[in-house]
């Protein structure tokens, strides 16, 4: 089961520097000009999780297996792009694709790197962005909320509670507020809300770019934007994507120290991972045994079966039960033997909802 975030702004922000220290990699060229990032470039990051090392190590495990999550560094966007402008069509394309957006913001000041609107102001560059995709959006249901309304009016069920949903999505976009904020009164609304693939429904992390010297506490402009951040129901993070990117050319033993020096306690890298798990509402539980110890993401609502299912298909297929133990179980009585001597490891069904931590063993029947 993939996530994939993907990563947008105006030109010249920072996506690419940001992208490439996410990734450590240098796949996206980051360079002080307009677009030039044409083809979005994927990354798969390792997601920093302590727990597994802890697992792995009462495991006896030959090998350590972190769950992932899938960066996309797409084209900078200009005004426009919901007519078409720059390569506007191809952005809106490309954020179709991804589970949540991840809107860097420039935060810093340098005349070095220029700004396409020649100033600094990230609540103006956010706005830019988001009425872009609000005009899509806007676009696409003035004209599928009035075809729905009329099959509604002819006895089709599914159509009327379409154009329901989807005209509370329409009123507030007409307001100029993004599509999710739509609260759909039941699952069916949910589910017929989530069909729409609205691209101001995705839920979005502002990526504060700061200067180095903000990147422990941040900066006015940063502020603003954890501000508009709380009154939009998004979430926002500080990175320096300039010290992410020192920190991909050193030796890992040296990272610590430079951090430490800054005075700061987690890479950039962990505090955008982490948002990102938050924002699409993500959960991890783990495999252990001698051969290797794995985490595996999962949404928050998922059942054992679907837990299951994100091994392997046969899994989910044949699901009889999940043998489960809790984290802090496992630690505290030395893993599975101890937790199975102490009575600790529960034998959970197709009902039980798997919780953040937990240790799992699948018996299934194919």
């Amino acid at each position: 089961m993939g996530f994939r975030c993907g990563i947008v702004g105006l030109p010249n922000v920072g996506k690419s520097t940001l992208f490439n220290a996410l990734t450590e990699t240098q796949a996206a060229q980051a360079a002080n000009y307009p677009f030039c990032t044409i083809e979005p470039n994927v990354g798969q990051v390792a997601v920093p999780d302590e727990r597994l090392e802890t697992i792995a190590a009462i495991a006896k495990s030959a090998k350590v297996v972190p769950t992932q999550l899938a960066f996309v560094d797409i084209a900078g966007l200009v005004k426009g792009a919901s007519k078409g402008e720059g390569l506007g069509n191809q952005f809106l394309g490309n954020i179709r694709e991804v589970d949540a957006i991840v809107h860097v913001l420039r935060c810093f000041e340098d005349d070095d790197i220029q700004h396409v609107n020649n100033r600094v102001d990230p609540l103006s560059d956010a706005e830019v962005v988001e009425t872009e995709l609000m005009l899509s959006d806007l676009d696409s249901l003035e004209k599928r909320v009035p075809a729905a309304a009329k099959r509604g009016a002819s006895g089709d069920k599914e159509a009327k509670a379409t154009a329901s949903v989807l005209g509370q999505a329409l009123e507030l976009l007409r307001e100029g507020k993004p599509a999710r904020l739509t609260e759909p009164k039941d699952e069916e609304e949910a589910r017929l809300f989530a069909q729409g693939q609205l691209l101001t429904a995705k839920p979005v992390l502002y990526v504060c770019n700061v200067g180095e010297g903000d990147a422990g506490s941040g900066n006015v402009l940063s502020e603003r934007v954890f501000a508009k951040a709380k009154a939009d129901g998004a979430m926002a993070v500080v990175v320096s994507a300039a010290i992410e990117a020192e920190l991909v050319a050193m030796d890992p033993a040296e990272r610590g120290e430079y951090l430490s020096d800054l005075g700061l306690e987690e890479t950039g890298l962990a505090r955008v991972i982490r948002a990102g798990y938050e924002l699409l509402g993500l959960k991890t539980f783990f495999t252990a045994g001698p051969k290797e110890s794995r985490a595996w993401t999962v949404p928050a609502t998922a059942k054992a079966p679907q837990a299951a299912g994100a091994i392997h298909t046969d899994f989910e297929k044949g699901f009889i039960r999940a043998e489960t133990i809790a984290f802090t179980d496992y630690v505290s009585l030395g893993g599975e033997a101890g937790a199975r001597e102490a009575g600790r490891l529960r034998q959970e069904g197709k009902e039980y909802i798997v919780q953040d931590g937990d240790v799992l063993l699948f018996k299934f029947n194919v």
